[in-house]
């Protein structure tokens, strides 16, 4: 059972990105990504496969309809930011913009250890469901611009989440959402340190 004060948490949704596949060079070879995302402007359609215009290359880790949307708390980037510092990733105290990690929406009051597996974000238009948090790969390294960047997306879970999309319809930046609970069994964050071992090693 939820109690009175889950069924109250809410957020608003600060971005929205989309991104189109394109050459990336990761390791030394050259592979294919979307993961380069871009603000738009204005309202967006959003299907049961994601956003209008975003392209996911690698339909086997990415897009699907339970993997359709990318979501990520704000509040990591300046996080993020502090961690390229420390890699020497980067000589400037440049601030992350909102998709700089891949996301296509970027929200604002929700962190991952509230967020469970089959709660729904009710945009009001639009309503998605937390299907499985992000597993980094390769691909997060080589956009951090240091080796260790998805070991730190794992042990500090500021990984984000993928949402299935239950009502298709339009969104919005600046709309807020309230959060419709599910089972509320396992964290977003939980999730993730199940998965971790494979990262970890």
């Amino acid at each position: 059972m939820a109690s009175s004060s889950t069924a109250a948490l809410s957020g608003q949704l600060l971005a929205i990105q989309t991104g189109q596949v394109r050459p990336l060079m990761v390791g030394g070879r050259k592979l294919v990504s979307a993961i380069g995302k871009t603000t738009v402007s204005g309202p967006i359609e959003v299907g049961v496969l994601g956003l209008a215009g975003d392209e996911q290359a690698d339909l086997s880790v990415h897009g699907g309809l339970s993997k359709a949307v990318y979501a990520l708390p704000s509040e990591h980037l300046p996080w993020w930011q502090a961690q390229r510092q420390t890699h020497g990733a980067t000589m400037f105290e440049e601030t992350l913009a909102p998709g700089y990690l891949g996301e296509n929406l970027s929200l604002q009051g929700l962190l991952e250890q509230a967020l469970f597996i089959g709660d729904r974000l009710d945009f009001g238009d639009v309503v998605l469901r937390v299907t499985q948090p992000r597993e980094p790969c390769g691909k997060l390294n080589a956009l951090m611009g240091y080796a260790g960047a998805a070991k730190d997306m794992v042990q500090s879970g500021r990984c984000g989440f993928y949402l299935a999309v239950e009502q298709t319809g339009r969104l919005q930046a600046g709309a807020s959402f309230q959060i419709i609970p599910g089972q509320r069994s396992v964290s977003v964050t939980e999730a993730l340190q199940h998965k971790a071992w494979k990262h970890l090693r």
